[in-house]
């Protein structure tokens, strides 16, 4: 089911992307991530949100954003409502989606990862579901020789086998090669493009495989958006922040864009395992990412042993960024909370760094002022939640022990995360706690009978109808 296009998306595109239509060209007016970033910032310290300017008052707020953006930059800006009117239209019946970080169904994963660095925009055609269903990344080069190939068609296939999603770059090489192993064996695939993703959607041998649900193709650039190599460079993150656990199956050596993405994911972000192929031709590229570490891929050759490659701790990021769920919040957002990132400029500078500024806390929707759904952020720890808790177990009292007036808001936070199956480090991961704790924190969950661990689709869900809702 393709989203309507919301008001507040609308806005952003506006604002922001170059709405290319055919041979078009995108306007010189195109807000840069820097001052994108100042004007949702006014807009909220005036609570106000980015579908305000174009409402039947927005004459006022213009003049109320003159401070911040040129009034008749920004009317100009808002004034291509036919272009957008064209692309979206050219957009639909090529059955390409567009979302924004306003809207719900946002990619929750990226969302929680990447926070200020989530792309304001996503353009995608397929099963939206598929991008929270986490699985194995696969990267690698692009000029390989046929043992490579086959070696990571294997991988697919291994992936698709056990029932685990798998996520690469689309582009030619390793990424091709994965994506074909999976598909052909009747798997999910989450392909995350860098340009051409309107060319890709068109071509009949996706055509059915996105039909179908088997595929999801996405792209943080403008879908008639040709090739870049910063583009290329900037959306690897988006493949590590979607899945559960990577693989390197080959790169260069301090250069190119699989080594940057494997070792930004290893310094700085941290989001998931990365492993390296560990047989076969060595490679220099391969060795320089183990002693950065990456750990020895462990050539699981059945669907257990694949399983396991799942569940190793992952340290803590070096800027330790915080994701969407808190247990313990004040009762609205700190100023530095609410201080909106920027989307992408789709036609100018690619997008910034993780961990090139300091990264507050997001607990609200970056671009949008209604607060965020229950479903996605746990309430504050209160005594009346830990009494509900109590009462939820037939106790009319809460524990007075700390330690259960801790467990008992856990159990409300994890009760709200498990809306879908989530794996142990996915739990730590959204709790912001060590696996370990979280394993601990599960397995006393499904002691009490609230929860449950199942195989297909791996991961814990609720035993029961939640009790908070």
């Amino acid at each position: 089911m393709t989203p309507v296009l919301s008001p507040n998306t609308q806005a952003i595109l506006l604002l922001t992307a170059p709405l290319i239509a055919g041979r078009g060209t995108a306007s010189p007016d195109l807000l840069s991530p820097g001052e994108y970033k100042r004007l949702a910032r006014h807009l909220r310290e005036i609570q106000r949100q980015p579908a305000d300017l174009v409402s039947p008052d927005a004459a006022e707020i213009l003049r109320a954003c003159q401070p911040v953006i040129d009034e008749s930059r920004l009317q100009r800006l808002l004034g291509r409502g036919f272009l957008l009117s064209q692309v979206i239209e050219r957009w639909q019946t090529r059955a390409i989606w567009v979302v924004s970080r306003a809207d719900a169904e946002y990619p929750r994963r990226l969302k929680a990862r990447l926070r200020e660095d989530a792309p304001a925009v996503i353009y995608g055609c397929g099963d939206m579901s598929l991008l929270d269903a986490g699985g194995l990344a696969v990267v690698g080069s692009r000029h390989v020789d046929d043992s490579l190939i086959n070696y990571t068609i294997a991988v697919g296939r291994l992936a698709a086998r056990a029932g685990s999603a798998l996520v690469s770059g689309g582009a030619k090489g390793i990424d091709q090669a994965a994506m074909r192993g999976a598909l052909e064996a009747g798997g999910k695939v989450c392909g995350v493009l860098a340009d051409s993703l309107e060319k890709t959607t068109m071509n009949r041998e996706h055509r059915n495989l996105l039909l179908d649900g088997q595929l999801v193709l996405i792209s943080p650039y403008d879908p008639s958006a040709g090739f870049n190599v910063g583009n290329a460079m900037q959306r690897n993150k988006l493949i590590y922040a979607l899945a559960d656990a990577s693989l390197v199956v080959s790169s260069d050596l301090n250069k190119g864009g699989t080594w940057a993405g494997a070792f930004e994911q290893l310094d700085k972000l941290k989001f998931v395992p990365v492993y390296v192929r560990s047989t076969g031709e060595p490679s220099v590229g391969l060795a320089g990412l183990r002693k950065k570490g990456a750990l020895p891929w462990p050539n699981p050759q059945d669907v257990d042993s694949l399983e396991d490659v799942f569940n190793v701790a992952m340290p803590a990021p070096t800027t330790s960024p915080q994701v969407g769920f808190a247990l313990f919040s004040n009762n609205g957002p700190s100023p530095a909370d609410s201080v909106p990132s920027a989307p992408v400029p789709l036609d100018t500078a690619p997008e910034p760094q993780i961990g090139s500024e300091p990264l507050e806390p997001v607990d609200v929707v970056p671009d949008a002022q209604p607060p965020v759904a229950a479903s996605e952020e746990p309430p504050p720890v209160t005594s009346e939640a830990a009494a509900s808790v109590g009462e939820a177990k037939g106790s009319s009292q809460p524990e007075s022990n700390p330690a259960e007036v801790l467990f008992a808001a856990v159990s409300r936070a994890i009760q709200q995360l498990l809306s879908g199956p989530m794996k142990d480090v996915e739990v730590a991961e959204a709790l912001h706690v060590s696996n370990t704790q979280a394993k601990a924190w599960l397995q006393r969950l499904v002691d009490d009978g609230v929860i449950e661990k199942q195989k297909k689709p791996a991961g814990y869900v609720l035993k029961q109808k939640r009790l908070f809702e």
